[in-house]
């Protein structure tokens, strides 16, 4: 990255936020406002022998390192770029005798890097880590002892020959961390990986209706406009996934980046009536009748929640369509708790290959974001192409392309046309246009040949549900 790149932004006091950034020029929708590398960046604990240490791609094969047996590359490429950040760290896991949890090892990257560099602005960036807040003030008691134990843990795995920190310098590193730690995803941005720390995008305010979205790619984090941004005008992005209630995205705001939203869409509680809507008709449901079901829904999204991590996937299929079954007299197609259901069976139905079933429910789900996200939105985006791609394996060609060419239209402006996932795509619409022209022409040729395609080729078996990338920074839990 250059230093050019940031002089599209400066700091500035928001009034009731503190610092934040604002843009010096004009921005369309799609330009990328800024770019920056991770400061510090570690994969995930649970995923330490399937993802790349260097780049953050998820590969069948690794290559690990043959020192510390714990730090695992693509090949020999990706280990020797991964080096600089590695080289202490491989010393110290092989004294320590055990891996430390990520948190505490994103730390030590940071301190390495500040005992290499010193605590002055890194090249490129216009933020210190020294500059970033920690809100150590703002714990809780029992955050407080987690705090202490991470902290002793670190002296126990932090080197005597390196550089030693005050223990309220390292207690600063793991606040900084707690509210600033940044979710990498993997090389297609469907899976959360790793967690890093970006200085300069940590200055970025929240909103819950953003005029800027954030994603990785190609190894730096993207701050991309969503729609026209003036010159002055502050650069927001927004910290949660919308699709909550407004009084539950304050209280998830408080409790995880200890601030109060007091943005337009919380104050005024926007789209709330349609995330609690109930079926309209000639006689709309009882109050009794409509809590009896929400409660249901809650009950069952519990129970979904442990036979889903236990991997009984057709049990969460009949748990979804019991759900579904019980909702659809009550509530409408935009409640909160339809669409938290409908996201899940989708997802499941089409691991477990049954596409027809899935492309009706993620089509349900797509049609009711329209109406609730904010047009060029990522999420949005993302579940467009699930859908598209349902439809085209149950073989609805003309709906599966239609899906996916509003999938390509959205992430061409959240991830921008060099993202993996925004090539993929476009490699999708030409070939489901192709088809469709194909279908057109001659229905019953098409489906022979497609046929005989599928049959040639193995069908494209889809990774096993995990859980998505909903989240702009990682907490640990």
């Amino acid at each position: 990255m250059t230093v050019e790149t940031m002089e599209n932004i400066e700091i500035f006091d928001s009034e009731g936020k503190g610092r934040g950034l604002k843009a010096t020029k004009e921005f369309w929708a799609g330009d990328v406002v800024f770019a920056e590398p991770p400061y510090a960046a570690v994969v995930f604990d649970n995923l330490t022998q399937l993802v790349c240490h260097s780049c953050f791609k998820k590969q069948g094969k690794l290559h690990r390192c043959g020192q510390c047996k714990f730090a695992h590359y693509c090949d020999r490429t990706c280990q020797k770029d991964g080096w600089a950040d590695h080289k202490s760290e491989c010393s110290a896991l092989r004294k320590y005798g055990k891996t430390p949890h990520e948190n505490l090892r994103l730390a030590a990257r940071i301190l390495w890097r500040i005992e290499k560099e010193g605590s002055a602005l890194p090249e490129g960036c216009i933020a210190s880590i020294d500059e970033l807040q920690d809100h150590l003030p703002d714990l809780t008691e029992e955050e407080k002892q987690v705090l202490s134990e991470d902290v002793q843990n670190f002296l126990d795995y932090w080197p005597g020959s390196s550089k030693q920190f005050g223990m309220q310098y390292i207690s600063h590193i793991f606040g900084v961390i707690n509210c600033n730690g940044f979710t990498l995803s993997d090389q297609r941005g469907l899976q959360a990986v790793g967690v890093a720390i970006f200085p300069t995008l940590c200055l970025v305010n929240h909103d819950c209706w953003p005029n800027g979205t954030v994603i990785f790619n190609h190894g730096k984090i993207e701050v991309r406009s969503v729609g026209k941004i003036n010159p002055g005008e502050e650069l927001t992005v927004s910290y949660i996934d919308f699709l909550n209630l407004s009084k539950d995205r304050k209280q998830l705001l408080q409790q995880q980046y200890y601030f109060d939203c007091t943005c337009k869409h919380c104050t005024d509680g926007i789209k709330d009536d349609l995330l609690l809507a109930i079926k309209e008709g000639e006689e709309n449901p009882s109050q009794d009748v409509v809590e009896e079901v929400i409660s249901f829904s809650k009950k069952t999204l519990e129970k979904i929640d442990k036979v889903r991590t236990e991997g009984k996937y057709h049990e969460v299929v009949k748990l979804c369509r019991d759900c579904i079954t019980k909702q659809e007299p009550v509530l409408a197609d935009t409640n909160i708790y339809v669409l938290r259901i409908l996201s899940i069976a989708s997802e499941v139905l089409a691991f477990l290959q049954n596409f027809a079933e899935a492309a009706d429910y993620s089509r349900k789900m797509v049609e009711a974001y329209l109406k609730i996200y904010p047009p060029n939105n990522a999420q949005l985006g993302m579940s467009a192409m699930k859908a598209g791609l349902n439809h085209w394996h149950a073989g609805s060609i003309e709906t599966g392309h239609g899906m996916i060419c509003k999938a390509y239209s959205i992430l061409l402006l959240t991830h921008g046309p060099t993202h993996p996932i925004t090539q993929d795509l476009e490699a999708m619409r030409v070939q489901t246009e192709m088809e469709l022209r194909m279908f057109k022409e001659n229905e019953y040729m098409y489906y022979k040949l497609r046929e005989a395609a599928l049959q040639n080729r193995p069908m494209q078996v889809l990774s096993e549900p995990k859980e998505a990338v909903t989240g702009l920074f990682q907490r640990k839990k």
